[in-house]
């Protein structure tokens, strides 16, 4: 499977009353017509962003919705993503028609369900997490990538200073997670040019592609960087990292943290010092900037570590966002993709 795919800075609609239900349905629906999906299925997007939404409002007491363009197996995709401060719930509870905790007809989720190729959600004493993906009616069972993805200016900004790309081949798969210096349209131009030169490179190795990187940015204001290159027949991972990028490979036994040297990619750094970890298929593959504090542990979440990586990132950014920076967090199920 090939993919070569940048990240597009998520859209955050504010779900508290009634009025906004219909502004995540419109907006879902644009997001839809945009990547292409015809009438029927940005329809089917439209009704499930209506049904979360309005969940959101009678049984989470107000929260907000996450929209975001995602990279699949042959296409792309909308994924919807709902974070409140409710009582929470039993997804496999709530999926029959039906159910209801709130005196409605318990159509919701079941709805949602429907429509959707991946449904997960979370639900604990801080409130509930729901993802949604949903591809076009014709795209293959398969078509889910197994990973998930946030790319959220600082509040107020409209542009994202951190940034990501994704590209697989037959032969190897290529993170890069890019935080321009600062925030703004400065940040985000230097970003930007950081994951064009990324889309270009490829599966290149670790310590090229941040070489690469360095050039495409020079000229901008610069900003930390890391890639991780997995080989898909060994498991064998490379990794380089110049600032302050955060990253973490999480498996059942515990977690690995992966270092980066000191520096400003497309400024100055010293030589690219690589570094090599063995994997194995199921390990999860999560880098983050500083947006977002480092003292999370899956631990801290039984059962999270198995579940799907979009619902991971988004449990982790509702809980540990710094509120003062851009958010870029990245992760990946390592070997499900080929």
């Amino acid at each position: 499977m090939d993919l070569n795919f940048s990240g597009r800075v998520t859209r955050v609609v504010v779900v508290e009353e009634v009025s906004q239900v219909g502004q995540a349905r419109r907006e879902a629906q644009a997001l839809a017509d945009h990547i292409g999906f015809d009438g029927m299925d940005a329809g089917r997007v439209a009704l499930a962003a209506t049904e979360l939404a309005t969940n959101v409002i009678k049984h989470g007491h107000g929260g907000r919705m996450y929209l975001s363009v995602v990279c699949a197996r042959g296409g792309l995709g909308v994924e919807l993503c709902t974070l409140d401060a409710g009582p929470g719930f039993s997804l496999a509870q709530s999926l029959p028609d039906g159910y209801s905790t709130g005196g409605t007809q318990g159509l919701g989720l079941g709805a949602i369900r429907r429509q959707a190729t991946v449904l997960e959600a979370w639900s604990d004493a801080k409130g509930s997490v729901v993802v949604a993906r949903i591809y076009a009616s014709r795209a293959a069972r398969d078509v889910d990538v197994p990973y998930g993805a946030l790319r959220l200016p600082m509040r107020h900004e409209e542009a994202c200073g951190d940034a990501w790309h994704l590209h697989a081949d037959g032969q190897a798969v290529a993170m890069t997670l890019i935080d321009g210096l600062g925030h703004g349209l400065q940040a985000a131009d230097a970003a930007q040019a950081g994951v064009a030169a990324a889309a270009q490179r490829g599966t290149a190795s670790a310590p090229d592609l941040i070489n690469a990187l360095h050039v495409g940015m020079s000229g901008s204001r610069g900003g930390a960087a890391a890639v991780a290159r997995v080989d898909v027949a060994s498991g064998a991972l490379e990794f380089a990292g110049i600032g302050n990028i955060s990253a973490t490979l999480c498996e059942p036994t515990g977690s690995r943290g992966m270092a980066s040297h000191p520096g400003i990619v497309g400024v100055q750094f010293r030589k690219t010092q690589p570094f090599h970890f063995h994997t194995t298929a199921g390990t999860l593959l999560l880098m983050h900037s500083d947006g977002l504090q480092a003292r999370w542990s899956l631990r801290d979440y039984p059962g999270l570590l198995h579940r799907h990586p979009a619902l991971i990132v988004a449990v982790l950014q509702r809980d540990f966002d710094r509120g003062r920076d851009d958010v870029g967090i990245i992760a990946l199920r390592l070997g499900d993709l080929h």
